[in-house]
């Protein structure tokens, strides 16, 4: 369990090892605290949360549930960043702030991954894919544009008959 501004939160998913309560706890902010789920995910070293409702909730609608959880990930996180779900306990009211309990086979993150940070900064392999096509490509169709090039006009007009009068 997870205690944070007088709210309870359990752990729902860690991906890539993205949780890290540290950085929830000084990114948590008391509008989040109207929202059943909260997502965390990592964009160059920043935590950005994102809240969601339950699906019979009043205030939700296909954005805003948590059907709408899995578009978000896949439409605004960056291509396989580090990203945590956290789901509040209701009827529970944390006492201060304390990090989650480890159970069996749990882990927990400190701080930003440090494994993502290195690749981010480091290594162009961490770009997504279609990042590397799109530049794969350009570079074809740049090739392709120097292999039929035209020739200069005035090479143009000479080969050309001039029409009779």
């Amino acid at each position: 369990m997870i205690h944070i501004g007088g709210k309870t939160f359990e752990l729902v998913q860690d991906h890539r090892n993205g949780y890290s309560f540290e950085a929830f706890r000084d990114r948590y902010s008391e509008v989040l605290d109207r929202y059943d789920y909260i997502v965390g995910d990592w964009g160059y070293n920043q935590l950005r949360l994102k809240g969601f409702f339950k699906e019979n909730s009043k205030n939700g609608n296909k954005d805003t549930c948590v059907s709408g959880m899995h578009d978000y990930l896949n439409e605004y996180c960056n291509f396989g960043c580090a990203y945590f779900i956290v789901r509040k306990v209701p009827g529970k009211q944390g006492q201060g702030e304390a990090a989650p309990q480890q159970g069996p086979g749990e882990t927990t993150g400190a701080g930003a991954p440090q494994e993502n940070a290195a690749t981010v900064s480091t290594s162009s392999s961490s770009m997504p894919p279609r990042q590397h096509q799109h530049r794969h490509e350009r570079h074809e169709r740049h090739d392709r544009h120097e292999r039929h090039e035209r020739q200069p006009r005035h090479e143009r007009s000479q080969g050309r008959q001039q029409p009779q009068k």
